[in-house]
Formats: structure tokens, C-alpha cells, sequence
């Protein structure tokens, strides 16, 4: 077992540290507070101010000669050998007298001195102990440093079930054979089976990690303990390891239980062995290390953790014995989205016109509280609009509200940028269109949005793929450089509205490039790696800087002539391009259905035949999407 460091400094030697300069205070401060601002004379000036009778009264002691004069000013002197002193003076008239200095009693001094400054002192301990610790009120409480304040869940007040939870049937199988153990252990130890110690959670913040680990205490109906990782993280060392062995004291007391750690890379973080590192962090990591597998044991008690940040953990936590098994909680796919959608819509009243279905596939990529969140905003659209009921259109308005902000009412484009962002959806669309294996068009707005949108060209693929060909990532490409190059086709001239579809171009180019091994120059050759990829996936070019260098031009050129390719589809399809700019310059929406009809009316190389008018009603749905760089979903 690994022996735990005592704390360098306890909250003892602070309490010492600060009641010894109380001491040094009171023996050499205090005595120079307490005295009265005296002038220091001469004794010719003692004796002047006594012939002039500018003397109220005058004290005397062995050492010094105190008198105060009818100014009000304190003075002082020292006694000279003067027999004739006590007649002048009785002689002027001044009072005179030798100096008593009363003498405190012994239990009095005591108290002014020692006693109340303890008292106060303590008194801001405890204040400071709550602010720094968090510590609740109540007697005794400056002395419960170290104690772990994990919220205690009763059993008997657990609400959430694996019922209210959807989308990760695989996470939730996992998790019921630990709710199966706590039920019938002996069903496993007949067979010599054991349950594992911990249990790691890992995914994309908002996917349902904590809310899985509340099920699971809802399920196994034992106690359940919950405590972030941060609040083990404290100023004074070796106060996150006692509250460590104290949390677990408290279980393994109610065991069969489950402890649950959120966020537990806050405490998990691998150990570099520098000396500037923070001790009490590593003191920390090492008492969970111990309590979790060490010689003690910690039987009955059952860790879940939960993280999106796996790679950081220290391999020491990661290793069978401690966390035994990691269970990944991802974003949900196609059948997921619905099943959520599902369950959140079940406390609110909706129309019988709502296809969850078709929600789902256009909230490809949202995390469970995205999709929480969509069904919250449809129901606040419906309040808004005065309806009792949430319909279809309420829904696929959240959708375009959640992933890029509400319709921006007031920002008026002036005719040029209107006609200008309508060619640049357009372009988008109309490339995708033409492509073969693109995602159909949903919608294509340009009404702005508060997320600073101007446009948005919505693609909703018909089922979720999890493969891309280098064909399909070459279309993407394509598909996002479609709106510069309409800018360019249209009006011979470009806009800073393609900002986002570049940023995501180039990544897209560079991925293929030094990720996907999609460059004939290096094949299979990983030249980058991904850090922190539940939060963001940043990259990290793992080569030479001549290597780089030829990334870089490798990257533009895919990109250039992926541009290209654009553009040619556009020159082909220009009498399409300027029709159905037009329709969306007018209608301001419209639906893919009505893009489709559109364009169905121009033949794929745009001969002249058959050009006959379109009239089209607009569509019923009355979601506005987002950006003059386009998002697609």
C-alpha cells in the first residue's frame, strides 16, 4: 500500500503560527500603542514654564519629571538634583505629586490580552473556514476541515430510472449488470465472478453522463453518493486526501453502496513528477489510488466517475483493479435522437402532426441536452404564438434556434448584400444538387440570425454514415466553396460572407491530408493527432517542418481545385443559379422541396429547353436556419 505523506502543514501549526505573533504583538507593540504623545524638554524649559506658571500639573517619578501644560501638550524631562524643587513649586501654586501607576489585575490582563484575542481570532477562522471550504454553519464546524461533503442520495427518493434515459442502450446494458450485482451478488460469486471496482464514463459533454449514474443509483435502490472532483482540490495540502479517506469511511459504512465522482480529471490528471507540480492534487490522486485498491479493500462499494477527458487520466487510475471498465457514452445516432426526443417531449402537449423522425435527422450531431433543449424551445415557440399545443414547425424552428441562435428581426440588409447572401446560399445548394451522393437540401434561408448568420443552406442526410470515401469528403469540400464561387460567378467579385465555409474547407483538406492517409504523396501516414477529442478534437502536426510545408501546399491545392470544380458547375448551371436566386431572394425561405421543382425545370448541362414558369406555394414551415457561412447538420 502507498504510504500517504502526513501534511506538510496543518491547520494547527496556522493556528500556532498566528497566536505567536499575537504574543510578539502584544509584548512589543503593545506598550507603544497604549502611550500618549509626550514632547521631550529640557529641564530649563521645566523650570521657565514653572516661573510663568504655564503648568496645569505636574508628575514625578524616579525617572522622569511628566508635567502638562495649559496648552494641553504632554511633557517630559528628566530629574535633576534640585533640593529646591518641592518649595518652587509649592511656592507657584502648581499641583505635584509622585506618579502611581495602577497595576492591572492578573485575570484581567489575561483576558484583554490573551483571552479575547483568541477568541476573535478563532471567530475569523471559522468565517474563513466557510468561505474557503464551503463549510455549513452549526457549532464545530471550524473543525471539520477534511470532512467529505458528498451529497448522500436515500434510495428512497431516486427518480430517475434507466427509462428516463434513451439513446445509449450499450451504456445502459453495462450499467444494469452493476444494478443486477448490488440486487443478487451471490448470483455472481457462485460462479467466482466478481463486479468490477470501477466504472469509467466517458463522452462529449451534454450526452448524459451524470444523468446515467443517477439512473443507476435509481435502479439499484442503495445509497449513492455524489461529489465533483474539484471540491477534493483544496488550498491547504493534504486536505483533499482526509476528504478522500473520509468519503470512503462513509460508504464502505453504507455499503453496498455506489460513490459517483463527476468531472473526475479535476483530481485524475497524470503525474509528470516535476517539482512544481501541485502537491496536494498528487497527494490527492494517491489516497483515491489507495482507497479504490488497496490492502484495505473497499467491498460493497462501487465507483462510477465520469469524464471527456480520458486521455488526461493517470494510467495508474485507468489500470484493471480500479476502473475495470471504461464505458464510452457517445453522441447519439439517428434512432438515438428519436428515442430522445421521445422521452423529453413526454411533459409537453403536442400536435398529432409531430414526426420526431424527421427532427432527428435534422439534429444530426445534437448531444441529449441539445435535444433536451430543442423540445424546450418548440414549447416556448408555441407559448409565444398563443397555442396550447407544440406542432411540427415549432420543433424544426428549435432546431434552427438551438444550433444557431433566433431570427435577427431587426438587421436590415440593404439590396446589393440581400442579392448578394441569396447567390451565396444558392451556390451551396445548388453544387451540392449536382453532386452525386451529397445530402438533399432541407431548407435555405437568408434571414439573419443572432448568432451573426445571414444565410443558412440546410443538407440532412437520410440516414447517419459513418464512412466517407474521399469522394464524398472532395463533394463536402465542393459543396462548401459553392457560395464563394456563386459570389464570383454572379457579380465577378467576392465577400467576406464565405469566412466559416474557408475555415471548415481547409480543415476538412487537412484531415484528409495528414489524418485519412488521402494524399498520394505521404498514403498511409498519420501526420497529425487529435487532443481532447470530446472537447473539440484540437490537432497536433506530429512531423517535420518540411513536411508541414508540404501539407500546406497540398492542402491548397485541394481545396483550389475543389473551387474549381464549383464553379464549373455553377458556369454550366448558370440559368438555374439565377432563377432560383431569385425565388429565394423573394420568398426570403424555402423548402428543398421547392429548390427540387425548381431546378428539375433545367436539364443538368442547362440547355434552353423547357423553361416554362414555376409557380410554387410557399412552404407551411416557418423555420428561418442561419448563416451566410453555411452550416450543415
Amino acid at each position: 500500500m502507498a504510504k500517504i505523506p502526513k501534511p506538510k502543514n496543518s491547520l494547527l501549526f496556522y493556528y500556532g503560527l498566528a497566536i505567536l505573533i499575537l504574543a510578539i504583538f502584544n509584548w512589543l507593540g503593545k506598550p507603544y500603542l497604549e502611550e500618549e504623545k509626550v514632547k521631550t524638554v529640557d529641564y530649563s524649559t521645566f523650570m521657565e514654564m514653572t516661573e510663568q506658571k504655564s503648568i496645569e500639573r505636574i508628575e514625578m517619578d524616579e525617572n522622569h519629571i511628566i508635567f502638562k501644560g495649559t496648552d494641553g501638550q504632554k511633557y517630559q524631562t528628566g530629574p535633576m538634583m534640585d533640593p529646591m524643587l518641592v518649595e518652587r513649586l509649592k511656592t507657584s501654586g502648581i499641583p505635584f505629586a509622585a506618579e502611581i501607576r495602577e497595576t492591572p489585575s492578573f485575570i484581567m490582563s489575561l483576558i484583554v490580552n490573551w483571552i479575547l484575542p483568541i477568541i476573535i481570532f478563532f471567530a475569523l477562522g471559522q468565517y474563513m473556514s466557510r468561505r474557503m471550504f464551503g463549510g455549513g454553519g452549526g457549532p464545530g464546524n471550524m473543525f471539520s476541515f477534511g470532512k467529505s461533503n458528498a451529497k448522500v442520495f436515500d434510495p428512497s427518493t431516486a427518480t430517475i430510472r434507466f427509462s428516463d434515459v434513451a439513446g445509449e442502450d450499450e451504456a445502459k446494458e453495462n450499467l444494469s449488470e452493476i444494478v443486477d450485482y448490488l440486487h443478487n451478488p451471490n448470483k455472481y460469486t457462485s460462479i467466482g465472478a466478481s463486479m468490477p471496482k470501477g466504472v469509467l464514463l466517458v463522452g462529449p459533454p451534454g450526452t448524459g453522463k451524470t444523468m446515467l449514474a443517477k439512473a443507476v443509483a435509481g435502479e439499484a435502490s442503495v445509497p449513492f453518493f455524489s461529489i465533483a472532483g474539484s471540491e477534493f482540490v483544496e488550498m491547504f495540502v493534504g486536505m483533499g486526501a482526509s476528504k478522500v479517506r473520509d468519503l470512503f469511511k462513509q460508504a464502505k459504512e453504507k455499503a453496498p453502496c455506489i460513490v459517483f465522482i463527476d468531472e473526475v480529471d479535476a483530481i485524475g490528471q497524470k503525474r509528470h513528477g516535476t517539482v512544481m507540480g501541485n502537491d496536494e492534487r498528487e497527494q490527492t490522486l494517491n489516497q483515491l489510488l489507495t482507497e479504490m485498491d488497496g490492502f484495505g479493500g473497499n467491498s460493497g462499494v462501487i465507483i462510477l466517475a465520469a469524464t471527456n477527458r480520458p486521455d488526461s487520466l493517470d494510467p495508474a487510475l485507468l489500470r484493471p483493479g480500479r476502473f475495470d471498465r471504461r464505458v464510452p457514452v457517445e453522441l447519439p445516432d439517428l434512432e438515438g435522437r428519436e428515442e430522445i426526443l421521445k422521452v423529453h417531449a413526454k411533459k409537453i402537449k403536442l400536435t398529432a402532426d409531430v414526426d420526431f423522425h424527421t427532427i432527428a435527422r435534422m439534429a444530426a450531431g445534437a448531444s441529449g441536452a441539445e435535444l433536451a433543449n430543442i423540445i424546450n424551445e418548440g414549447a416556448l415557440r408555441a407559448v409565444r404564438s398563443n397555442r396550447s399545443e407544440v406542432c411540427q414547425a415549432d420543433l424544426e424552428e428549435s432546431v434552427e434556434v438551438v444550433i444557431a441562435g433566433y431570427q435577427k428581426k431587426h438587421r436590415i440588409l440593404s439590396d446589393k448584400e440581400k442579392r448578394t447572401v441569396a447567390y451565396h446560399e444558392i451556390g451551396h445548394a445548388l453544387v451540392a444538387a449536382r453532386q452525386s451522393g451529397s445530402a438533399p437540401v432541407q431548407k435555405i434561408t437568408i434571414i439573419p440570425r443572432t448568432s451573426g448568420a445571414l444565410g443558412y443552406t440546410m443538407q440532412v442526410e437520410e440516414k447517419d454514415k459513418y464512412l466517407l470515401s474521399r469522394e464524398d469528403l472532395e463533394n463536402k469540400i465542393a459543396t462548401l466553396t459553392g457560395g464563394r464561387a456563386a459570389e464570383d460567378v454572379a457579380f465577378g467579385v467576392i465577400t467576406t460572407g464565405a469566412a466559416n465555409d474557408i475555415e471548415q474547407a481547409t480543415k476538412l483538406a487537412r484531415s484528409m491530408i495528414s489524418r485519412y492517409g488521402m494524399s498520394d504523396e505521404f498514403g498511409m501516414v498519420a501526420l497529425e493527432t487529435v487532443t481532447n477529442q470530446y472537447l473539440g478534437g484540437d490537432t497536433t502536426l506530429a512531423c517535420s517542418a518540411a513536411t508541414q510545408e508540404a501539407i500546406d501546399r497540398q492542402v491548397i491545392a485541394l481545396v483550389k481545385k475543389q473551387y474549381e470544380t464549383a464553379k464549373g458547375i455553377l458556369l454550366e448551371n448558370r440559368d438555374a443559379l439565377n432563377r432560383l436566386s431569385d425565388y429565394l431572394y423573394e420568398k426570403e425561405t424555402i423548402t428543398g422541396e421547392e429548390f427540387m421543382q425548381i431546378l428539375n425545370q433545367f436539364p443538368a448541362d442547362d440547355t434552353p429547353a423547357e423553361k416554362e414558369a414555376v409557380t410554387i406555394e410557399p412552404s407551411e414551415a416557418t423555420g428561418e436556419p442561419d448563416d451566410s457561412e453555411t452550416i450543415y447538420l
